[in-house]
């Protein structure tokens, strides 16, 4: 795979250097940041860049204003986290481009941070627009992405703003996520086994085709579960699961497609079900066949953990994506939280687990797991993409003169 330059091969001693990061974090009502996984991740790249002498300028978005100023989705709250951490200033400005903010990076000297406003506050982002992309890279000598959360998306901070720097590459974290992910299934140790979960198929159609070229076994739990169940051959009645019922075809195809290639797909035998979703309703475990109307499987159940646990047992790769069942609410979290924790046992005998973003990072921090795997995904979208085969248009950009 031809790479772009790392940040540590640019020459960045005395310059002012653009750093587009990802700090699309969840603030609460109070503007309070919930999870700040995001922000450390980018802690390697800037601290390099002050070490070695740079000034640095970091941009990134928040959510999705839609080109209107929404003080809710200010990165104010990150600047503050971020100095913390840093454990110097980080000094804040309110736009991302004009006259003010050209004057804030003039005065920057090195071994300073300067965080700018919200790109997304302007349309121009996400149309990567060439006159924003223009503005942009005024600010800076040389470009750094290390937002891997974006790099499926062709915007301005990310895709036009390369075109006018010789200067620019890759930071730690886009590096390590795309060497990551791109290893895991072009090299795996085998047994590879991917653990798919979530409510749907849709979203992620590329992913299962381009796993099932390369994995051993593909579990799935969740949601999903119930669409292939309900689909050809199987024709299960699924009570009042969720099921997708225009993708019960591509179901099909799908289970086809892994029996073609001997690709071992599981599905649950047993679940977790209840009459509605919440923390104190009455559950009960029930073999897929005496699901009935009214009836929703929300977790996937003891019969079917056992089966997938026997098979993670002996594997040597893991990719896992997407939570078992709706492990928010107590009653049908242990689905997930064991797929975890036999991901952490696995980790701490030698094998390779990487965690995709997204619903099952979160269910790994609600267990205290984070730091017991060995790879945490920080973007969604961006890890499915990439495990679909596709390119990611952010990282490609890196690569031209």
């Amino acid at each position: 795979m031809l790479k772009p330059k790392s940040v540590e091969e640019l020459a960045v001693r005395g310059k002012r250097v653009f750093v587009r990061t990802d700090y699309n974090v969840p603030l609460n009502a109070q503007q309070e940041i919930t999870d700040d996984l995001r922000i450390q991740a980018s802690l390697p790249t800037i601290q390099y860049l002050l070490d070695n002498g740079a000034a640095v300028i970091l941009a990134s978005h928040l959510g999705r204003p839609k080109g209107e100023r929404i003080p809710e989705m200010s990165l104010a709250p990150v600047a503050e986290r971020l100095s913390q951490l840093l454990g110097r200033p980080v000094e804040f400005v309110q736009d991302c481009i004009g006259e003010t903010v050209e004057a804030k990076v003039s005065d920057l000297q090195p071994g300073q941070v300067l965080l700018l406003e919200n790109l997304r506050f302007h349309a121009a982002e996400t149309k990567n627009d060439a006159v924003f992309s223009a503005q942009l890279a005024r600010l800076a000598d040389v470009y750094v992405n290390d937002a891997f959360g974006t790099a499926h998306r062709a915007h301005a901070s990310n895709v036009g703003i390369t075109e006018h720097f010789a200067e620019k590459g890759a930071g730690f974290l886009l590096m390590k996520e795309v060497e990551f992910l791109v290893d895991a299934i072009e090299n795996p140790r085998r047994p590879f086994t991917v653990v798919m979960g979530g409510a749907k198929i849709s979203g992620k159609i590329d992913l299962i085709k381009s796993l099932a070229e390369r994995a051993d076994y593909i579990l799935v739990g969740g949601g999903m579960a119930f669409t292939f169940l309900a689909a050809a051959p199987l024709r299960h009645d699924v009570g009042s699961s969720l099921v997708e019922t225009d993708k019960l075809a591509l179901a099909s195809e799908i289970m086809a497609y892994c029996a073609n290639r001997e690709v071992n797909l599981v599905l649950p035998t047993d679940c977790v079900a209840a009459e509605s979703i919440g923390s104190d309703v009455e559950t009960r475990n029930l073999s897929i066949r005496s699901l009935t109307h009214g009836l929703m499987g929300l977790d996937i159940g003891p019969q079917t953990l056992k089966t997938f646990e026997s098979v993670l047992k002996e594997s040597k790769t893991v990719l896992w994506n997407g939570p078992m069942g709706v492990f928010e609410h107590e009653p049908f979290a242990a689905g997930t939280r064991r797929v975890a924790e036999t991901l952490a046992a696995l980790t701490e005998n030698g094998a390779t687990t990487i965690v995709g973003g997204g619903d099952s990072a979160a269910a790994l921090a609600q267990f205290g797991l984070m730091d017991r795997v060995t790879h945490v995904s920080t973007g969604g979208g961006a890890s499915l993409e990439l495990l679909s085969g596709k390119t990611l248009p952010a990282f490609e950009a890196l690569k031209g003169e």
